[in-house]
């Protein structure tokens, strides 16, 4: 069976890079980290505390789209993917992606994002929660609670394999 394009999406600091690495592994595909695909400008825009707005995030979304459609046999991305309008972007590409939605409680994400070395600043975690649009029911995906790397893992899989 050929593997499913897989989008693992969430605020950050939800763990949306170590699951997705794993889901790549266990599947043998291809990964990026969405952060890669960002422009220069994006970054240096987050790293200075300030919110990405839609034209910001526009050709950012196209490119992890095109990345997932360039994996014909199989690829995993993580991105906050927050708007079902972001999503929808990235399914123009890849109309086959199964999204991962990682949650957490805002305290979990709050130290995580205090803990690491990483340009998206704490400051900002608030205004993603509040963008945050859950996935909805004719949407391809699953949400997943705050729970072990390998279960998650394990379940993103599962799932994914089921659609």
């Amino acid at each position: 069976m050929t593997a499913l394009p897989v989008v693992v999406m969430g605020v950050s600091g939800v763990g949306k890079s170590t699951i997705g690495r794993g889901v790549a592994q266990r599947l043998d595909v291809p990964y990026v980290d969405g952060d890669a695909l960002h422009s220069q400008h994006n970054i240096d825009k987050m790293a200075r505390g300030q919110e990405l707005t839609h034209a910001d995030r526009g050709p950012w979304l196209d490119r992890v789209g095109r990345w997932l459609a360039a994996h014909e046999a199989g690829g995993v991305v993580s991105c906050s993917a927050l708007l079902r309008r972001y999503r929808d972007i990235i399914r123009s590409h890849a109309p086959d992606a199964w999204f991962a939605l990682l949650t957490a409680e805002p305290s979990v994400l709050r130290d995580r994002m205090h803990n690491r070395d990483h340009f998206m600043p704490a400051s900002l975690l608030s205004s993603q929660l509040a963008t945050l649009e859950p996935l909805e029911p004719d949407e391809h995906g699953s949400m997943y609670g705050n729970d072990s790397i390998d279960f998650l893992v394990n379940e993103i899989i599962a799932d994914a394999k089921c659609y």
